[in-house]
């Protein structure tokens, strides 16, 4: 994967063009693909090319009631774009998640989930457990395959 080689300019193009085909056809993968586009944007010094593409990605989990999702991911974004010393856009996202969570949203913590593989078994996507469908409580779902990764031991 040209993400995982650093080549984020690369992985940015492909994403984006996945993403958007994913996008238009209302595709489960498209939240996932576009904040992956956004996230390889970011990395590659492009970060106001990647803000339109991580906030659809924000979005379409808020249309999906994915609420705690949203936040995770959201507060994650915020906390890799100010590590990189882009203040203006982690503030810009930070803003946008106020606007797009409802106000009777409660980041209350869940439940703790297992340890997952860095990585998908089988198509090498990054794995985290805030950020994949579980299937169970030990099995989840790969957000760009679909495979299952079970809890790493």
């Amino acid at each position: 994967m040209a993400f995982e080689k650093g080549e984020y300019g690369r992985a940015a193009e492909r994403y984006d063009r996945l993403a958007r085909v994913a996008d238009a056809r209302g595709g489960p993968r498209a939240p996932l693909l576009l904040l992956q586009a956004g996230r390889s944007r970011v990395y590659a010094g492009q970060a106001m090319l990647g803000l339109p593409s991580i906030k659809r990605g924000l979005e379409l989990l808020v249309e999906r009631g994915q609420l705690h999702r949203v936040h995770h991911v959201g507060m994650r974004t915020i906390a890799d774009l100010k590590e990189r010393g882009l203040e203006v856009e982690a503030t810009n996202i930070e803003i946008h998640l106020g606007t797009i969570l409802p106000k009777t949203f409660s980041a209350e913590p869940e439940a703790k989930r297992p340890a997952l593989p860095a990585h998908c078994p089988s198509c090498g996507a990054p794995l985290r457990p805030d950020e994949v469908e579980w299937l169970d409580d030990v099995n989840a779902e790969c957000g760009y395959c679909g495979s299952s990764a079970r809890e790493e031991n």
